[in-house]
């Protein structure tokens, strides 16, 4: 099979990675893909959010199946565009996409359709409330008698940079007038969802679904803050563990029982199509299981654990999933711990610099079978592999024990420079053994 991934960053190589390895792809197309994807198929050169260019390559390459890493074009609706091409129909009766919908991705798109999503279908979430500029001063009264810390929401996509949990009143009222009157994330702060702050640990759980049918596929603890010891400001993710050690069985029932299936039952239900991914960001607040948000896509560097923890073909799951038959697969999972950490550009998650040269001790990272660098924010310059974004290298280890598999990931880092290079040296820091 012919297969097109699309996106650029750590996810989109772990995807990459894990789809080259199923019998079944023949060729796989990665767009715009980074220097490391390019070891795993063809980086192609080609714009995601042009849906017309996506679906002359599909022809023109005669593809299969497209894989939509990022959540941006399947809100603006790339999906849908593809699966009604007749050009694509006409070449590939059996085309689908793995991404659903604009409809189905608002629960990702839209914080406000989320929330009343999961209010409809009894879903464990925060107690919560929307405002726009029409009752902008209800919103201010709002926020006023409400208890601290508050969260606020901008509605829309907004970079991983649309959520501030505010400390004081103060903060959280300019940060309102920041989001609606100046407009901070464009349209997507037109609308703020203001919620209350949840005291937990966080967890991820991923599935694969069609709407009607699912599989879990994994899940994993994400790291957001800079620093150590979970301080500092909040990035796109400092690193990842899983199994997550209070994923017993009993808890993992519940999530299953109170949020996933109503949740696919809810799209069931309220007749969304829905084909691919959802990551669910779950806190665990006592030892209960509560929703902070639905992505429509997978994590990341989340991904970068679940893949190689995945023993299960992923693209046969695809095909079980487009066909209607996932209810009949066994998932397994390999054994052992496995453990994310994270490189990063000196400055981020503020400004940093790009271009910088990236050397790696090959002979080195030759003799760690149990370790693998998927590569982020890289490009190519000359040949050379260079930094292009915040996070740039991704190092994932696995072994018998979290802290052991941490620490391998660190070992291969230390074969690894460029100019300013960051990363925690405390990832899954609770579950030391």
């Amino acid at each position: 099979m012919n297969i097109l991934l699309l996106g650029s960053g750590g996810r989109e190589h772990a995807l990459a990675h894990k789809i080259a390895a199923s019998k079944l792809c023949s060729q796989l197309f990665i767009a715009p893909g980074n220097a490391g994807t390019r070891t795993c198929g063809t980086n192609v050169a080609l714009n995601i959010s042009n849906a017309n260019d996506v679906v002359l390559f599909c022809v023109e390459h005669a593809i299969d199946i497209v894989v939509v890493g990022p959540e941006e074009p399947l809100v603006h609706g790339l999906a849908d565009v593809l699966q009604q091409s007749e050009a694509i129909k006409a070449i590939k009766p059996n085309f689908f996409v793995v991404g659903p919908g604009a409809l189905g991705a608002q629960l990702e798109g839209s914080k406000a359709f989320s929330k009343q999503f999961m209010q409809r279908h009894g879903i464990p979430t925060a107690a919560y409330a929307e405002f726009t500029a029409d009752n902008y001063e209800a919103g201010k009264a709002y926020i006023a008698a409400h208890s601290l810390p508050i969260v606020l929401k901008a509605d829309g996509l907004a970079a991983g940079k649309g959520v501030v949990i505010a400390q004081t009143h103060a903060e959280a009222l300019t940060t309102f007038e920041q989001m609606i009157v100046g407009q901070q994330f464009g349209t997507a702060s037109s609308k703020v969802v203001i919620e209350a702050f949840l005291t937990g640990i966080e967890v991820s759980v991923f599935v694969l679904t069609n709407g009607k049918q699912y599989q879990v596929i994994g899940h994993a603890k994400d790291y957001k803050r800079i620093g150590e010891g979970d301080t500092g400001p909040n990035t796109g993710g400092m690193g990842c563990v899983t199994p997550v050690p209070f994923m017993n069985d009993a808890f993992m029932e519940q999530v299953t029982n109170t949020i996933i299936e109503p949740t696919i039952q809810g799209l069931a239900v309220e007749g969304i199509p829905y084909n691919g991914f959802i990551f669910f960001g779950l806190i665990k607040v006592g030892e209960q299981p509560v929703v902070i948000e639905y992505n429509c896509r997978m994590g990341d560097p989340e991904t970068e654990v679940v893949m190689p923890r995945l023993q299960t073909d992923l693209v046969e799951l695809f095909l079980h999933m487009h066909h209607q038959t996932l209810d009949t697969v066994t998932i397994a999972m390999n054994e052992g711990a496995f453990a994310t950490v994270v490189a990063v550009s000196g400055g981020y998650p503020g400004n940093y610099p790009k271009g910088l040269p990236i050397t790696f001790n090959e002979v080195a990272l030759r003799d760690m079978p149990a370790t693998t660098v998927y590569h982020a924010g890289t490009t190519l310059q000359q040949q050379q592999v260079v930094t292009n974004g915040g996070r740039v290298l991704v190092v994932t280890s696995s072994a018998t024990t979290i802290t052991d598999a941490v620490a391998l990931s660190k070992a291969a880092l230390r074969q690894i420079e460029f100019a300013g290079m960051n990363y925690r040296n405390d990832i899954g820091y609770e579950f030391a053994s």
